[in-house]
């Protein structure tokens, strides 16, 4: 019910998604995606790839997938793709429909606060990691703790139509991974770059 209700959302927001998003985000996206270093050779996934914000600046060398629930955000997401080697699925975050072990590493840009159940998003992403393969997230978090009022009174509303405003990243867990990095990215601390490995 909720994975239907975002699907018709963001096919009325496609249109408009990147006037709002891609230049406020934009040099974050960048200083994500350099921490992927030397790709040559590797599977990665973009996790909730939306219109392809992202592949402008992917790293060449690797063989990227990109999943994404929404048919209205592929398509513009089809567009961008010139020299990089994308394939692009229709499918839900929180069932991926891929084998075990088959990524080197897990681009998560604003997925986890979008998707219903972030606890099982981040379950799957590390189900399809190989051992010692990374997850590279940018989202916006609260801290532990955090009041934000304002946010946690919205969330429950816009949660709805486009992402929730009250995920509090420490409450999710999972045994097999590590957290290597995270460190403010956006909106003072808000949005965060959280690096984390697959034990």
């Amino acid at each position: 019910m909720l994975t239907g209700t975002l699907q018709k959302s963001y096919s009325l927001l496609a249109p408009i998604y990147d006037g709002a998003v891609a230049l406020p985000t934009r040099a974050a996206r960048q200083q994500s995606l350099a921490l992927l270093g030397d790709v040559h050779g590797m599977n990665i996934l973009i996790c909730g790839i939306g219109t392809g914000l992202d592949i402008p600046y992917l790293p060449s060398g690797a063989h990227y997938t990109g999943i994404d629930l929404t048919y209205a955000m592929l398509k513009r997401a089809k567009r961008r793709i010139t020299t990089q080697e994308i394939n692009l699925h229709q499918g839900d975050a929180m069932q991926l429909p891929y084998p075990v072990q088959c990524f080197s590493v897990v681009i998560m840009h604003l997925i986890l606060t979008v998707t219903p159940f972030s606890q099982q998003t981040l379950d799957e992403a590390t189900r399809i990691l190989i051992p010692n393969g990374k997850i590279l997230i940018l989202d916006k978090f609260l801290k532990r703790g955090q009041r934000a009022p304002v946010r946690r009174l919205l969330s429950p509303l816009i949660a709805k139509i486009a992402t929730r405003t009250d995920v509090v990243f420490e409450d999710l867990s999972h045994p097999d991974f590590t957290v290597l990095s995270d460190t403010p990215a956006l909106a003072f601390g808000w949005f965060r770059h959280i690096l984390l490995q697959k034990n």
